[in-house]
């Protein structure tokens, strides 16, 4: 067999465990043939020895912002796909939350064609829920729509909730589509009681400290919203997919165990909710100040917990750039939002297994939103793979940072592992340090897998 790359002795990550000394063969975008070192029958242009390194599929970020249009000083699809790429990330899926919000064919349609000119990873964009989607749903084609994001509780540029008639219909339409919903669930009454409450306390809205936060966005405002988006879903046999879980609450009261193929409420949370030190009280400053808040430490072992035990589906990075300066000030007045996505694989390999990672950012995300050809390393499967080494030790610092935010929320974190080359439909997107320009990537299609 001719092949144009050939990797030999990776460390395969699959989403049920590793297998040591792979082969993986490359022709043209899709993998030729995965088999064992030695033993792979293959005469490449190129062979690329692993040395042990692990293998993962092509990372799916299955909730992005990346800024554009109308935020472009914060990021854009060029710069944030860049960073994608840099922390092993292949694929992303954008939400609606830009100016203009994306709410018709037309919004949607312009997103498309900026990736299609600017993008270094693969890309696809959710379609915002407003009192006319059900009208607008029939009119797109079905492909371009991984699910519809709806907001029901306001946090960056995000859009009010539709009335309730309209959201009934819109439950009722994507049961029949067969749509994920995906939600931001937080009771806004519950906010503004707690955020009056605040600046009560404290005498100004200014003065409510980011402290202040978690205890603003609480854990009842995740679980009263919550209730309502699953008992819709339940009511129209909707697939629900619910955004950035925070709490061990919402684990308990609304979640199961199980495959992603027999359920239909999913679950998704992100690196800042599972990480054991961001959700510390010493670290609660401006720089991880995010929405839904982070809670306590007990909360995110129970994510954790249920990450490994198949309760939490997937890990989306919520990357969400804003400028530092946008993040100054407190609970009420800082901005919401944190750009991740360049170093979160290589942070949570310090506490999560690689498999959990494979599982929940590759192949969940590609069964939830059926996306085609994508999330395993399999023959005839698009050749987008991450090769991360493990190395002696490296302290992230903001100067590692390649987009416009110039800053991270792991900064002073000790990693020992990097990403090292990655692929994407067959063509080397970066090495080491080194990222290629755009060309190699495609939009996503759903409604295939």
């Amino acid at each position: 067999m001719k092949a144009d790359t050939l990797i030999v002795n990776a460390t395969l990550v699959g989403p049920d465990g590793l297998s040591e000394g792979a082969a993986v063969a490359i022709d043209g975008r899709h993998i030729a043939a995965v088999g064992t070192t030695g033993t792979l029958d293959c005469d490449a242009s190129e062979t690329v020895d692993a040395r042990g390194a692990l293998l993962f599929p092509g990372l799916i970020d299955s909730h992005a912002h990346y800024r554009e249009p109308g935020l472009e000083h914060k990021g854009n699809i060029a710069t944030e796909s860049r960073a994608a790429i840099a922390g092993g990330v292949t694929s992303f899926i954008d939400m609606p939350n830009t100016k203009p919000a994306t709410v018709d064919a037309e919004t949607l349609n312009d997103k498309y064609m900026r990736a299609e000119r600017s993008s270094s990873a693969n890309y696809g964009f959710f379609l915002a829920a407003s009192d006319r989607t059900p009208a607008i749903i029939p009119t797109i084609d079905r492909s371009l729509l991984p699910g519809i994001k709806l907001f029901l509780g306001t946090t960056t540029g995000a859009m009010a909730a539709p009335a309730e008639r309209a959201l009934e219909d819109l439950f009722r339409l994507c049961a029949d589509m067969n749509l994920p919903i995906m939600v931001h669930a937080e009771d806004d009454s519950l906010i503004a009681a707690a955020a009056a409450e605040a600046i009560a306390r404290y005498g100004s809205r200014e003065a409510v400290p980011v402290s202040e936060h978690h205890i603003i966005r609480s854990r009842e405002a995740c679980l009263r919203a919550t209730a309502r988006a699953v008992e819709l879903a339940m009511r129209f046999g909707t697939r629900l997919h619910i955004a950035h879980v925070s709490t061990a609450d919402e684990v308990r009261e609304f979640l199961s165990s199980g495959p992603v193929s027999g359920k239909q409420i999913t679950a998704e949370t992100t690196p800042l909710y599972l990480d054991p030190v961001l959700c510390e009280p010493s670290a609660r400053t401006h720089r991880h100040k995010i929405n839904p808040a982070v809670k306590l430490p007990g909360d995110a072992e129970a994510l954790r917990e249920a990450l490994a035990d198949g309760r939490i589906d997937t890990i989306g990075t919520d990357h969400a750039p804003h400028l530092e300066s946008e993040k100054l000030g407190g609970a009420l007045t800082a901005a919401s939002g944190a750009p991740s996505v360049q170093f979160a694989l290589d942070v949570m390999l310090e506490y999560l297994r690689p498999e959990l990672i494979a599982r929940a950012m590759a192949a969940n995300p590609a069964a939830i939103f059926a996306i085609g050809g994508r999330g395993r390393i399999e023959t005839g499967m698009a050749a987008d793979l991450t090769l991360v080494e493990h190395t002696s030790g490296h302290i992230i610092s903001d100067a590692d940072v390649i987009t416009p935010a110039q800053w991270t929320p792991f900064a002073g974190r000790e990693i020992h592992h990097r990403v090292a080359r990655v692929w994407v439909n067959g063509r080397e997107a970066f090495d080491s340090t080194h990222l290629a320009s755009p060309g190699a990537a495609e939009r996503l299609l759903f409604g295939l897998a």
